[in-house]
């Protein structure tokens, strides 16, 4: 049985730590940046449905179910935490395999771009892999929600198949769910990879 325990993940730009109540003012703010909770494909909680949300995932956190992080961008001209710009999960935890789901992931609208998507799926990979020692690990996303499949077969996830009226979205329409996942000896292209992208980005910067 692998304990999989509320840490701090600091990569080239971002710091993902544990969620708290105390983030919340900061996460209503990269809410509004973008107004994701009117996206239909997202599950983005409004401004009002925050608190109940962070409440929500420390629960499933107490179940040993999931285990959430408050997303920020390092500050450049510090080198430390700056602003929050969202939320990710390891989530759906298996703990005897051990075996964990990357979901629940939204970010500030602002923050796109910016190098904070593959650098915290460097971070969670790389602890889920080398860390924890998971077999697979696995990604879920809406049938229609394309963006999202295309970014997670950027990563070199492969799809697992398709679940058929899986869930009810927040309007109680069933939703197709697609699976992909990675597995343990897939990790080091997958890994090369992000930090190709990364390295790109840094290049580009400095140009």
């Amino acid at each position: 049985m692998t304990v999989i325990e509320p840490t701090t993940l600091t990569g080239e730009y971002v710091v993902l730590e544990p969620l708290s109540q105390d983030h919340h003012d900061a996460l209503v703010a990269a809410a509004r940046d973008g107004e994701l909770w009117k996206l239909w494909y997202t599950s983005v909680p409004a401004p009002e449905e925050m608190a109940a949300e962070i409440d929500r995932r420390l629960k499933l956190q107490d179940t040993g179910s999931m285990l959430p992080f408050t997303t920020r961008l390092i500050d450049p001209s510090t080198g430390g935490a700056g602003e929050v710009i969202g939320m990710t999960t390891y989530m759906n935890i298996d703990s005897a395999t051990p075996r964990v789901e990357i979901g629940s992931t939204w970010n500030a609208a602002s923050s796109h771009g910016s190098g904070s998507n593959p650098d915290s799926k460097l971070l969670m990979l790389r602890h889920a892999f080398e860390t924890l020692g998971c077999p697979a690990v696995e990604f879920r996303t809406h049938w229609l929600n394309h963006q999202s499949r295309e970014a997670i077969g950027r990563l070199g996830a492969k799809q697992d198949g398709v679940l058929r009226n899986h869930t009810r979205t927040s309007e109680g329409v069933l939703r197709d769910t697609v699976v992909f996942s990675i597995l343990e000896h897939e990790w080091p292209m997958v890994r090369s990879g992000l930090e190709f992208r990364l390295a790109k980005r840094r290049q580009a910067a400095q140009a």
